[in-house]
Formats: structure tokens, C-alpha cells, sequence
């Protein structure tokens, strides 16, 4: 094989992983909220193409390519949010957003 092994793949995702974490848990933008989220999802879906890789299958690579689409609707939802959410003059803070209302 020639490139990386797949313990450098893993450490990689690992950091993403945490990385994204880390945002999720002490930002408060939804905005970036959301990024933090998307970088974890890429951190797993860089583990499950290494696995793949070492596997000799593509699996792996057909599931990443899945969950990279329904995260990309599931940010555009959420985009949408934040802009009703700003249009609305409301504060764009999680911690003071408890409920959406029409």
C-alpha cells in the first residue's frame, strides 16, 4: 500500500472529531454550531474511508458519500433556521433559543 496506513487516517479523524467537539460544546452561534457539526461528520466519514481502504471494499466510501448528503440538507435546514431566526430580529444564541415559534 503505499501512502499513509491507516492508524494516520484514524489520528486524523480523531482530531477533526474533537476539533468539531470541542465547537459544538463551547460555541454559542448556531452558525457555528452547525460547522462544528460538519466537521465531526467529515472526521467519521474520514474513518470509515480508511476502513474501506483497508478492507479492499467500497462500502465504506458509498456510505461517506450518503451521510455527505444528508448532512449537506440537513445544514441547509438549518441555515434556514438561522436566517428566519435573524429576519425575526431574535437573538442568536443557543443557549437562549428554547423553542421555535411561528
Amino acid at each position: 500500500m503505499i501512502g499513509p496506513d491507516i492508524p494516520w487516517y484514524l489520528a486524523v479523524s480523531g482530531i477533526l472529531f474533537g476539533i468539531g467537539a470541542v465547537g459544538v460544546m463551547l460555541r454559542r452561534s448556531p452558525l457555528i454550531v452547525l460547522l462544528s457539526l460538519e466537521i465531526m461528520l467529515n472526521g467519521a466519514n474520514l474513518a470509515l474511508i480508511a476502513f474501506a481502504r483497508s478492507a479492499g471494499n467500497g462500502a465504506g466510501q458509498i456510505f461517506a458519500l450518503t451521510v455527505m448528503a444528508i448532512a449537506a440538507s440537513v445544514v441547509c435546514v438549518g441555515l434556514g433556521l438561522v436566517v428566519a431566526l435573524h429576519r425575526k430580529r431574535l437573538a442568536l444564541d443557543v443557549d437562549e433559543l428554547s423553542e421555535l415559534r411561528g
